[in-house]
C-alpha cells in the first residue's frame, strides 16, 4: 500500500486552504497514494477565535469536498481534522477527524480526546475554551480491510490510546497535527517513532507548517511516515508538500511475529494495584499484627 501525508500552511482563508488541499491531494494520488492524510484543522487555522468561528457541520463545505475528491480519485482519505460546529445553543465545537472511503462515503468519525491546554514557547493554548473532547477510541478500515487507527495531534502524547488501537487491530495509525514549532523540534519525531515501535504500526503523520495568518500560531512541519520498526520512510521539507511512502504490510507481519511485543502483553498484571513503598509498609504492619495476635 502506498500512503501520503499532506503538509499545509492553513490560514483563516477557507478558499485558499481548500485549493491547496485539493492540489496536493491530487498530487499524492497521481504518485500512486491509496491512502492520503491531511493535517489538523486544515480548512481554517488562525487565532483560536478565527478557527472557532469557522466551524462547520459534518455536511459543510470542507467535508463535502473531501467526500467528492475521495470518490473521484478512488482513495481512502483521512480528512485531517475540522472544527465541527457544536450542536445546539452554547455547545462547544469538536476537533473532528473523518475517514472517507474511495466510494466517497464516511467510514468513521473520530473526535479528538485529549485537549491541548498547555503553555509552550511562551504562548498559552487553551483548546478547552472553544472545544469539548471526544470520549471514544475509533478504529476504521481502509478499502482493502487494513485496520486504520484515528488520532489527532496532542493525542500522540498518550500511549494508552495507541496501544488500545493496536490491540483492537490497527496496522496503520494516522496523526493529523498542528504541532507547535518548539514541540516539533524537540518531541515530534521521538513521539511518532515511539508510537510506531510500541504498537508495531505504520504511522502517517501530517503536520501543519509555518504561520497561520498574521496573528495565528506557527507549526513546525516535518510531516512523517514511520514504519513499525521505527524507521522514518519519508519526511516533508519546510513548506507545503505531499510525501509518499510504500507500507510493506508483509514486513509488518514479520516484525509482529518475530518480536511479538503485542502478543507478550500481560494486561492481567497491569490491572492489579501497583506495589508502592506505602502499600508494602501497610502489608508488613498487617502481617506483624497477625503474628502478634
Amino acid at each position: 500500500m502506498r500512503a501520503a501525508a499532506v503538509q499545509l500552511t492553513s490560514t483563516p482563508d477557507l478558499a485558499r486552504n481548500l485549493e491547496a488541499a485539493d492540489r496536493l491531494t491530487r498530487d499524492a494520488a497521481a504518485r500512486g497514494a491509496e491512502l492520503v492524510v491531511l493535517p489538523e484543522k486544515w480548512p481554517v487555522l488562525g487565532t483560536p477565535e478565527q478557527t472557532a468561528a469557522a466551524a462547520e457541520p459534518l455536511d459543510g463545505q470542507s467535508l463535502t469536498w473531501a467526500r467528492a475528491i475521495a470518490g473521484e480519485l478512488g482513495i481512502d482519505l483521512v480528512a485531517g481534522s475540522v472544527s465541527e460546529r457544536g450542536d445546539g445553543p452554547g455547545a462547544k465545537n469538536r476537533n473532528t477527524c473523518v475517514h472517507v472511503g474511495p466510494d466517497g462515503a464516511d467510514r468513521a468519525v473520530y473526535r479528538k480526546v485529549h485537549l491541548f491546554d498547555v503553555e509552550v514557547g511562551g504562548r498559552t493554548y487553551r483548546e478547552s475554551e472553544h472545544e469539548d473532547g471526544g470520549g471514544e477510541v475509533v478504529l476504521s478500515e481502509t478499502d482493502g480491510g487494513v485496520g486504520l487507527g484515528l488520532t489527532v495531534c496532542y493525542d500522540v502524547r498518550f500511549p494508552d490510546l495507541y496501544r488500545a488501537l493496536a490491540v483492537a487491530g490497527a496496522r496503520i495509525v494516522t496523526v493529523p497535527a498542528a504541532f507547535t514549532v518548539p514541540t516539533t523540534r524537540d518531541h515530534w519525531e521521538v513521539l511518532l517513532r515511539a508510537r510506531a515501535i510500541e504498537g508495531q504500526c505504520f504511522v502517517v503523520a501530517a503536520n501543519q507548517v509555518g504561520r497561520h495568518g498574521p496573528d495565528g500560531p506557527s507549526s513546525g512541519g516535518r510531516s512523517m511516515i514511520v514504519d513499525p520498526w521505527g524507521v522514518v520512510l519519508a519526511q516533508a521539507p519546510d513548506r507545503e508538500a505531499a510525501i509518499v511512502a510504500d507500507l510493506d504490510l508483509e514486513a509488518q507481519a514479520r516484525v509482529r511475529a518475530t518480536l511479538p511485543s503485542l502478543a507478550n502483553r500481560r494486561p492481567e498484571v497491569y490491572e492489579r494495584p501497583v506495589s508502592t513503598p506505602a502499600t508494602r509498609a501497610a502489608d508488613a504492619a498487617t502481617g506483624a499484627r497477625e503474628v502478634l495476635a
